[in-house]
């Protein structure tokens, strides 16, 4: 079997989300055949909710078209590392694999910070893959928010 990335497709969203005025994350479900379910950028400021991550809505419109609150057997590529909250709503929805391309040092959950997937209470640990086309996904973050600085 041959490993296709769907990074770039996450990339996608992340820089429409940058055009929107959100920060540029990206995100991208795909079943186990292959398919991409659903994919979407961060809206949390156009929809004024704290959860609308990139990762959630991208969960939110898989699960309502496949019509089940999990997404078994199902893979997720974000251009970051989810926070707590993604990562919590990630084992909830008992996702297969992440796939991830920049770190979070600040507010990751994932390899950061409280490492949601060690803990006892993660009913559900997924495969998780850091640093897919990281350098990309980092300069898209770094250009965002220089460009809020000046």
């Amino acid at each position: 079997m041959v490993f296709t990335s769907y990074m770039e497709q996450a990339l996608e969203e992340a820089r429409a989300a940058a055009k929107r005025g959100e920060v540029p994350v990206g995100a991208v479900i795909v079943s186990p055949e292959g398919k991409v379910v659903a994919r979407a950028g961060n809206r949390t400021r156009e929809l004024h909710d704290p959860t609308a991550h990139a990762e959630i809505l991208a969960m939110r419109h898989a699960c309502a078209k496949l019509g089940s609150e999990r997404l078994v057997s199902h893979d997720l590529y974000v251009t970051l590392e989810p926070c707590p909250m993604c990562a919590s709503a990630i084992s909830q929805a008992r996702i297969a694999r992440v796939y991830y391309g920049a770190a979070d040092p600040k507010s990751g959950g994932v390899a950061q910070g409280p490492r949601v997937f060690s803990h006892a209470q993660s009913h559900h640990v997924p495969e998780v893959y850091d640093g897919i086309a990281a350098a990309e996904a980092e300069t898209l973050l770094k250009d965002f928010f220089a460009l809020r600085r000046e």
